[in-house]
């Protein structure tokens, strides 16, 4: 009931907002609209403005931008003007001394490239590095100096409201219940955080985050989706970027992106080899009682590690103009990395009064590797050019992990061995029909079928099988689903309603164990989005959508990480599902230098997955075993607000900021049985506040050199075992282009101040923690990047209509 006033109230004010502002409206004012195309493709393009100026003055009087859909819409008082369209590399219309006195539709406008500036190598204005729209965030990449010989991951690391912990692990607005999508298609990749690391940032295009999605999209991922977009070359000819890097620690890569295009066939391909080394460390220092409360003894554990990887990622495609109104694109990828982890622990032993008596040490040393293959096909079928469409997705998928390590030690040695195979099909078919001005109608239906085979062995020092720390686990899952949703614009208002139908049969087997289990659940997730627009530079939505999280990758794998014989985690392969209801409401607001945007959202999650540290009952050498598993915690609701703030206030210097605040209530407990038979109960009911912040600060320089600097901040949070400690960061990067522009060299400090470190409490009834972990030290690197037949920061000629951000836009 509170959820539905909630909602109506945001209706009544959004209504009695329209109602004011028309009676704000002076009847003077008359509305000019249009649409602007390309004129080969006869596509939309998106970002051309629209100004008014009237008789031989030059001020502007009014103007606008087109829509995705190339459709501009602009209020203007009556009288005679002339009438500007332009884009960037395209030849400007000028319509002269129209007399406009009514509400007119200036109807279909074309612009045709300019060939002048086609063969020039020129320097034009950047687009801001983050786009700000209603429904997401848009991330370009290639504007952005710190990704520069760096992986997806560091692109991430930059994008508002989306943060990578020192682990590679993604979170959006502080929850790591999110859904990455590649090209709109989910990754199925066995450790996402090692493949974001293995695909170069020069590959991607930009990054789409999406905090409440619509029925369209897949119902999975709690708190949103992030959309990663690879680079798919547009200019005619054979052009190109060539990117070498190298850096401290130990770090190299090569990459190139290469596009060769004719008149009806477009072929791509993206390149990339790296070596990277990843040195870090740290620590955990725990204090254990007795059951009467005094101090037992002290155990102080120092950790040091290092990582290497070689990576290889290609991707290959073609682009195929089946006809003018028909695109059919094919490509291949390929992921394959290999590498060598060694881990050190030493532990240090004092008794009560913290007197050492004793150490000892665990030495973890051991290769891995992996290889990703992915076929995918995408065919676009446009009916018209007013937006009507049938598009097409299959994609068929394996990815293989195999993990091999000796583990030594003070007084044990032991080998394990983690073999794993995942196979993935997908099937998609979406339909767009528009049904009059300004409305749409949408369906569609995707499959998606895979199957998980993960073994894991653990070996004592005679080469025997420790059955109860060994496993294979088959997961298989089928999942159909079914979407509709409708789209249309009444005065200001926008509205778009949608409902998604999804059907799960998921079996998760534990072989050794003959434990069986058949998962088999299906729901409706509606979604519903209001918009207002206040102006042409401002637009509160309002927005509902009911979310869904499978437990996937190192939540549900069984295996062991054995590194510390006392600190252990291991995955639950019986975890359930949570259901997420989302409510947000946001606003945005454009000036000249400076664009604003900000939303308060709410999030009320069942059966949400939780680490739990828990006492196995085990003890080695005196000291008790906790083991880390998530669990499905019970409920948790989380509300806060975020904004995100882009300010120019010179040519030569730009500004984003972001800042999130939020409210996390859990409420839930956990039973377990331990080792000795024991019946635990821990009472995890738990509130607390946090919140995070970055700024991003781009200035140019004297001679032509830019300088871009990155400050981020995670608060303090409390857990219902701890709290997690703030985190400070900083990044740098200077650039400067080179052979006569065709060229960029740049140079880049990751965490300048080495303190990018995660820091912890734990708080349990026998024992008192304080831990600390680096993944990865203070990094420098320098690349080189050379284009040819290619301009910097050039839009994309020919633009295409694609299926990449999974959806359409918003009608209107």
């Amino acid at each position: 009931m509170k959820k539905l006033k909630f909602t109506l109230l945001a209706l009544l004010i959004l209504t009695s907002i329209n109602i004011y502002s028309q009676q704000r409206t002076q009847v003077s004012k008359i509305k000019i609209t249009g649409k602007v195309i390309e004129k080969v493709s006869k596509q939309a393009l998106e970002y051309a403005t629209i100004t008014f100026t009237s008789g031989t003055s030059t001020k502007t009087i009014a103007g606008g931008i087109t829509n995705p859909k190339g459709e501009f819409d602009v209020d203007i008082t009556p009288g005679t003007y002339n009438v500007k369209i332009e884009f960037i590399s395209f030849k400007p219309i000028i319509i002269k001394e129209r007399k406009l006195d009514k509400g007119t539709n200036l109807g279909q406008i074309t612009l045709e490239e300019d060939a002048t500036q086609l063969n020039e190598v020129v320097i034009r204005a950047e687009k801001s590095s983050v786009e700000i729209k209603l429904d997401k965030k848009v991330y370009n990449v290639g504007q952005d100096m710190m990704v520069k010989g760096g992986t997806v991951s560091d692109v991430l690391d930059n994008v508002p409201s989306v943060s990578v912990d020192t682990e590679g692990n993604v979170s959006l607005r502080g929850s790591d219940n999110i859904r990455i999508l590649i090209d709109g298609r989910p990754s199925y990749a066995v450790n996402i955080a090692e493949a974001l690391r293995q695909l170069p940032a020069d590959a991607i295009d930009k990054v789409e985050v999406i905090t409440n999605p619509s029925a369209r999209y897949d119902a999975e991922g709690g708190s949103g989706l992030i959309n990663i977009i690879l680079k798919k070359g547009k200019n005619q000819g054979f052009n190109g970027t060539f990117i070498a890097s190298a850096g401290i620690p130990e770090t190299y890569g090569l990459s190139a992106n290469l596009n060769y295009k004719t008149e009806k066939l477009n072929y791509f391909t993206n390149l990339g080899f790296s070596h990277r080394t990843n040195q870090g460390g740290g620590k955990t220092n725990s204090q254990y009682f007795n059951e009467d409360g005094s101090i037992k003894n002290f155990l102080n554990e120092d950790r040091e590690t290092e990582r290497t990887r070689d990576g290889f990622n290609g991707r290959t495609g073609i682009e195929w103009t089946v006809a003018p109104n028909t695109f059919w694109t094919n490509a291949i990828n390929y992921q394959k990395d290999n590498g060598e982890n060694n881990d050190l622990i030493n532990f240090n032993n004092f008794d009560a009064d913290y007197n050492f008596t004793g150490s000892t040490y665990r030495l973890g040393s051991g290769e891995n590797g992996g290889k990703n293959i992915e076929y995918t096909s995408n065919l676009i079928k446009n009916f018209n050019d007013k937006g009507h469409k049938l598009t097409i997705d299959g994609s068929i998928s394996r990815n293989s992990e195999k993990d091999q390590s000796s583990i030594t030690g003070s007084n044990n040695f032991n080998n394990t061995l983690n073999n794993q195979v995942q196979k993935q099909v997908q099937f998609q078919a979406d339909y767009v029909l528009p049904i009059g001005e300004g409305s749409q109608f949408e369906a569609g239906y995707k499959g998606s079928f895979g199957d998980l085979d993960n073994q894991y062995y653990v070996l004592d020092e005679l080469g025997v099988r420790i059955d109860n720390l060994s496993n294979t686990l088959e997961y298989k899952e089928y999942i159909n689903a079914l979407y509709t949703s409708y789209g249309f614009k009444v005065n200001k208002f926008s509205y778009l309603f949608g409902l998604r139908w999804e059907d799960t049969n998921i079996e998760v087997n534990l072989l050794d164990n003959n434990d069986f289990n058949t998962k088999k659940y299906n729901n409706f997730f509606p979604s519903a989005f209001v918009s207002y627009e206040i102006s042409d530079q401002s637009n509160i939505t309002t927005s509902y959508s009911k979310r869904l999280s499978r437990p996937r990758g190192r939540f549900m794998n069984p295996a062991v990480n054995y590194a510390s014989n006392v600190n252990i985690f291991q995955g639950n392969p019986d975890l359930d599902p949570s259901l997420t209801n989302k409510f947000d409401f946001g606003y945005i607001k454009r000036w000249d230098k400076i664009t604003f945007n900000t939303s308060a959202y709410f999030e009320d999650t069942k059966d949400v997955f939780s680490f739990v540290r828990s006492p196995t009952g085990d003890e080695v050498n005196g000291i008790p075993v906790i083991k880390s598993s998530p669990i499905n915690l019970g409920k948790e609701q989380k509300y806060g607000f975020e904004f995100t703030l882009n300010y120019s206030p010179f040519k030569i210097w730009r500004l984003n900021s972001n800042f999130n605040f939020y409210n996390v209530k859990t409420t839930g407990e956990n039973s377990y049985k331990d080792t000795q038979g024991n019946i635990i109960v821990q009472n995890l009911d738990n509130q607390a506040n946090t919140w995070s912040a970055r700024i991003s600060s781009k200035l140019t320089l004297p001679y032509k050199i830019d300088w871009q600097l990155n400050g981020n901040y995670n608060g303090e949070q409390k857990t219902a075992q701890g709290k997690n400690l703030d985190q400070f960061s900083m990044n740098t990067a200077f650039s400067k282009d080179v052979l006569k522009d065709k060229a960029t060299i740049a140079f880049n400090i990751s965490d300048i101040f080495n303190s990018r470190i995660m820091r912890s409490y734990t708080y349990l009834d026998n024992q008192t923690s304080y831990g600390e972990m680096q993944w990865r030290k203070r990094q420098f690197n320098l690349s080189f990047t050379y284009r040819f037949n290619k301009p910097k920061g050039e839009k994309e000629k020919n633009p295409q209509p694609r299926n990449e951000d999974g959806g359409g836009e918003f009608p209107g």
